[in-house]
């Protein structure tokens, strides 16, 4: 869910919440007996990169700024939002740095209620959950600069509605849990994004030594004829001594039981020293609309600290796509 904006306002609006945001906690924070303001925290994260493309032509871009502000008292009721400035600033060779495409994204806005010990209900806009990538996609968290078109093609990145979710013990494991379901659909489209409704869903993910998860969604994408889905999702995540192993595989079928789509990815990680790692990850991706890609990625990363880490990667395969780049890309990500 995003606003548009005209170059340059995205970042004057956000600085300038930022900015308040900071004064009025400064304010409000002499006054012993405002206990309210003490629940709350504030950061975010932001990153920057640039592209040198298979043909030799290069862009950069300022990709995100992303501001979060959440609240936690002595109650059972938590608050979370996430706002972001998309690409406020980009580069196109043979172009000047401009701010145009620019726009404010509602990334999540919502409230959490603690039922009991082992249930809770989330009420607003957050993040679907389908796989592990979508509910850690922010740039300081994953490995590379480019995300895997499965986890974004394929079924709604973000859900208006309501979510029960928890978790529960399960041998000598944890067994988490989430079900969800769709209240009021985006109502602005943005460039190629594709549109969604009616999604509903449910998630379970079992942590050990290898973490599990299977996802189980029905959506409409929102098109003439509007077809129906529903679709599987399986992933998977294991470390050990600095290594790292993930991957996920989505499937999707029409109610009628033709296919609808698929993709997958898998992804390992493996130590360098000093905080460099090396990364490789192949990737596939079907949707009838859009035919089929696939793609190939070596890089490495540096964590110089548990917040900053940048990347570097060649991207190959089929036909580039704007959502999917090709050639060498270089990032750098901090939380903040």
């Amino acid at each position: 869910m995003h606003i548009p904006c005209l170059p340059g306002l995205a970042t004057r609006f956000f600085a300038s919440v930022v900015f308040g945001f900071f004064i009025c906690k400064a304010a409000i924070a002499e006054d012993e007996g405002a206990k309210i303001i003490d629940g709350f925290h504030y950061g975010g994260y932001s990153s920057a990169g640039f592209n040198i493309h298979p043909g030799g032509d290069a862009d950069a871009a300022l990709n995100e700024i992303s501001f979060i502000v959440s609240w936690e008292g002595d109650s059972r009721f938590h608050f979370f939002s996430e706002i972001e400035v998309e690409r406020p600033l980009s580069w196109r060779e043979g172009h000047h740095i401009s701010g145009d495409g620019s726009y404010i994204d509602l990334e999540r806005f919502y409230g959490d209620y603690n039922l009991s010990e082992k249930l809770n209900l989330r009420a607003g806009r957050f993040l679907t959950p389908a796989g592990r990538w979508n509910l850690l996609h922010a740039a300081p968290l994953v490995w590379t600069s480019t995300r895997p078109l499965a986890t974004s093609r394929l079924f709604p990145q973000s859900t208006n509605g309501a979510m029960f979710y928890g978790a529960m013990p399960f041998v000598n494991e944890a067994l988490e849990y989430s079900l969800f379901v769709e209240a009021v659909k985006d109502q602005h489209q943005d460039g190629d994004e594709i549109m969604f409704k009616n999604t509903r869903g449910a998630r379970l993910a079992l942590s050990g030594k290898v973490n599990w998860g299977v996802s189980l969604l029905e959506f409409t994408e929102d098109i003439p004829g509007n077809p129906e889905f529903r679709m599987l999702g399986v992933d998977f995540l294991m470390n050990h001594e600095g290594w790292e192993f993930s991957g996920e595989g989505f499937q999707r079928f029409y109610t009628n039981g033709n296919d609808g789509g698929s993709g997958a990815y898998l992804q390992g990680v493996a130590p360098l020293g000093n905080q460099w790692f090396a990364i490789s990850r192949l990737e596939t991706f079907q949707r009838p609309t859009e035919g089929s890609s696939e793609r190939w990625l070596l890089g490495t990363a540096w964590r110089m600290s548990p917040n900053r880490v940048l990347k570097m990667e060649y991207v190959g395969g089929d036909e580039e796509r704007e959502e999917s780049p090709k050639g060498f890309l270089a990032s750098f990500a901090i939380l903040f």
